[in-house]
């Protein structure tokens, strides 16, 4: 269970997001020694408050969910979410500058947060694998792995379309095995965690990880 369950990004990343969910999640992650907790900026503070006596992490999202923002905006966004306590990072790229084909442009805003992020907090790129073409998500990956990031992401979760045994297989071969590969989107039980850690994913962000721990042991979920 614990290997697996180390594995997970407990994620709560709704807009309508109430205390009460976040403290449902900060109690799971306890219970079941998840990774972290991925929340949005709002919540970093709250819940390192809550978990600043634990081993579970608090990760939080960076020009989230559109990766349209300024680079400057991703950078601060990252310097105020690890003075509250994140000690990881999720950024969203430029998903418009790279279907431009403007590859400085995206190479320099996940490397303003990778730098920002330096030694304080892990990185993890999203690259948003819905809306990319095979070319492009390898180009992605490349980016990433040249900005200095430590994981690459295949998804948000809002954009439609969630992480698939082929992007997870693209992105490890991309970035060999000294970069990270988060499976995040549509993971929801015991036999999606599995296929996508045998893919090559490394860290796994799901909302349904009580459910996949729940599996592990052959017991319902909730």
């Amino acid at each position: 269970m614990n290997n697996i369950a180390k594995m997970i990004d407990h994620t709560q990343l709704k807009p309508d997001t109430v205390k009460e969910k976040i403290n449902q999640i900060i109690e799971e992650a306890r219970e079941h020694e998840f990774a972290s907790v991925c929340v949005n900026p709002y919540w970093v503070s709250y819940c390192y408050s809550k978990l600043k006596d634990t081993d579970v992490k608090v990760c939080t999202v960076i020009g989230f969910p559109l990766g349209a923002t300024t680079s400057e905006t991703k950078s601060f966004e990252t310097e105020q979410a690890i003075k509250n306590g994140a000690t990881e990072v999720d950024m969203v790229i430029n998903i418009g500058a790279l279907k431009d084909k403007d590859y400085d442009t995206v190479e320099n805003d996940i490397k303003m947060v990778v730098d920002t992020a330096r030694g304080k907090a892990l990185t993890k790129v999203i690259i948003e694998t819905s809306l990319l073409t095979n070319e492009e998500k390898v180009k992605a990956c490349e980016l990433a792995k040249k900005a200095g990031a430590d994981f690459v992401k295949t998804s948000t979760g809002f954009s439609g379309g969630g992480a698939t045994i082929e992007d997870i297989t693209l992105m490890r071969n991309t970035v060999g095995q000294e970069v990270g590969v988060k499976a995040s989107g549509g993971v929801r039980n015991r036999q999606d965690t599995e296929a996508m850690i045998e893919a090559g994913a490394t860290r796994i962000g799901a909302s349904s990880g009580v459910q996949i721990i729940a599996d592990e042991q052959g017991q319902s979920g909730y």
